[in-house]
């Protein structure tokens, strides 16, 4: 049974509030991925404290700081969103399904994995850092690509 949505609800706006697109139904997940060109960042959303206290915080401080961001990103609630957050999970081919977790997609296979064991415990400075730098990796777009 999924979460209620008034439970959740300000869980949620928290990424939508930073241009975080809610995916919550398993197309919505599967045209993201497939036609999204550039980088994909899906973020597997979740009510435990450390979704709050570090994982959105961090989201937030390393898409205001960073240079390079991804071409685009989507969320899903693990326990509210349940059939889009599966989809979502299908993607992350070779990963343990986790909440949180962070994803970078780049032409429909991941590029680089943030699964709880790396999110839990950490300060949002420590998950804003490590996004950034995931983000200048995959996200930069190079010289030639600017002219």
């Amino acid at each position: 049974m999924p979460y209620p949505e008034i439970m959740i609800q300000g869980m949620r706006q928290e990424l939508a509030q930073l241009g975080i697109e809610e995916t919550k139904t398993p197309e919505a997940v599967k045209d993201a991925v497939e036609n999204t060109n550039g980088t994909l960042m899906v973020v597997v959303n979740s009510v435990c404290g450390c979704a709050a206290g570090g994982v959105r915080p961090g989201i937030a401080m390393a898409l205001q700081n960073s240079p390079n961001k991804p071409d685009k990103a989507i969320t899903v609630f693990a326990g509210a969103d349940i059939d889009a957050t599966d989809v979502a999970r299908d993607y992350f081919e070779g990963y343990s399904p986790s909440s949180p977790s962070i994803g970078l997609i780049k032409d429909g296979k991941v590029v680089q994995m943030f699964e709880r064991r790396d999110l839990e415990g950490r300060h949002p400075q420590q998950i804003a850092q490590a996004l950034v730098s995931a983000f200048n990796e995959h996200c930069a777009k190079t010289e030639a690509a600017n002219n």
